[in-house]
């Protein structure tokens, strides 16, 4: 299996490098996820056509193969270029919208999407629908020419800010299986009838509870087939999976600052990077994110050759969440007690070491647990029973 990039591919990656340093120098600042939204920025990017780098050109997209998708989302990540106002449009609702939505939908949404000019957030979890999709309450009941709409949505990312909710519902509440009573929806968030609600975290990046009462949308925001939502949710899961593979690069980035921390800092006389024990550990992390690497290279191969990796996506999201943990904990063993510091000038690396050791407690749940992810793994990839 050939991980090689052409040398068309090498020409697009440095065209987004040098895009990407041109717009987020001089400094190589980290960036939170509250910095990550930044709709000006999203429009740039809109201007150079790369919102819709693996859409089909007949949508407006550029058509690039999924290892262009997966260079454009290494260089994103690497840069921590701020995606938070698009990533959702652009990973999710405008391939799905491609896929199923009706034409009116595509008219509508997708010229709006490429150009930046609209935020949508994610309307999945609820109260007692976690990594539970399927046990979705929110309700949309059928009233003439509308959909009246009643429940709950939890940990929604952006919803303060967003125009338009992408969300599931169940419109057939005795379906013989519950994921077949789901439909997936287009709600417009200035609906009346829908409050939103902000949740701190321990991240310090608010996330969202939505209620909606009796909020009215007409029939034409459902989005493909009534009953169907449940599968339009895979329909969205190649973009997604291209990005999620494209995340080692994001770490690969915070490693290479920490080997220079340890490289230019000094205990006793010495380099950090002198200490045996420290090394190891800097070697281990290596060896880690390399294979991180070659677990998104392969979920991409895959793609391209019309395989669905469902087993090989959940590995690559265990063992990217996972290596982050490990990352961000050998990172505060090197910095000692700076790097409990919080963001201020004077401590290590702006304070961000801080701040990822708590973040990345929440990559192995966010996305899906890492606990379903094994699942996936044991049915799909091992070929063991259901549980």
């Amino acid at each position: 299996m050939d991980f090689g990039f052409t040398q068309e591919e090498e020409v697009f990656r440095q065209e987004i490098r040098e895009f990407l340093r041109q717009e987020l120098a001089p400094e190589r600042k980290e960036r939170t996820p509250l910095e990550l939204f930044n709709p000006d920025f999203s429009r740039k990017l809109a201007e150079k056509g790369w919102l819709g780098v693996g859409w089909p050109k007949e949508y407006g997209g550029l058509g690039r193969p999924y290892t262009q998708q997966l260079i454009y989302g290494e260089e994103m990540l690497y840069y921590r270029a701020p995606a938070g106002a698009h990533i959702l449009a652009q990973n999710m609702v405008g391939p799905t919208l491609i896929a199923v939505g009706s034409e009116e939908q595509k008219r509508e949404f997708l010229p709006r999407i490429l150009k930046g000019e609209i935020v949508f957030c994610l309307g999945y979890t609820e109260p007692n629908a976690g990594s539970d999709l399927a046990n979705c309450q929110t309700t949309a009941v059928a009233d003439g020419d509308e959909y009246v709409i009643n429940g709950q949505k939890l940990f929604t990312s952006f919803a303060g800010q967003a125009d338009y909710a992408w969300m599931t519902v169940r419109t057939d509440p005795n379906a013989p299986k519950k994921h077949r009573g789901l439909s997936m929806f287009i709600v417009d968030m200035k609906t009346p009838g829908i409050t939103v609600g902000k949740l701190d975290t321990m991240w310090d990046y608010p996330l969202y509870e939505v209620f909606f009462d009796n909020v009215r949308v007409p029939k034409t925001a459902v989005v493909g087939e009534l009953n169907q939502g449940w599968y339009y949710l895979t329909t969205a899961l190649d973009h997604e999976r291209v990005f999620m593979g494209a995340t080692v690069a994001q770490h690969r980035r915070l490693f290479e600052d920490l080997v220079q921390y340890a490289k230019e800092t000094h205990h006793n006389g010495k380099p950090l990077s002198k200490d045996p024990i420290i090394r190891q550990r800097l070697a281990q992390l290596a060896i880690d994110l390399e294979i991180g690497r070659l677990f998104g290279y392969r979920v991409a191969w895959l793609l391209g050759q019309g395989v669905v990796p469902f087993a090989e996506a959940s590995i690559t999201k265990v063992f990217t969440s996972e290596l982050e943990r490990r990352l961000a904990n050998t990172a505060m063993q090197i910095l000692g007690l700076h790097g409990q510091l919080e963001r201020e000038p004077r401590a290590p690396f702006d304070g961000y070491m801080e701040w990822e050791y708590r973040f990345s407690l929440m990559m192995a749940i966010g996305g899906g647990s890492n606990e379903i992810q094994r699942i996936i793994i044991a049915i799909a990839g091992l070929g063991l029973p259901r549980p």
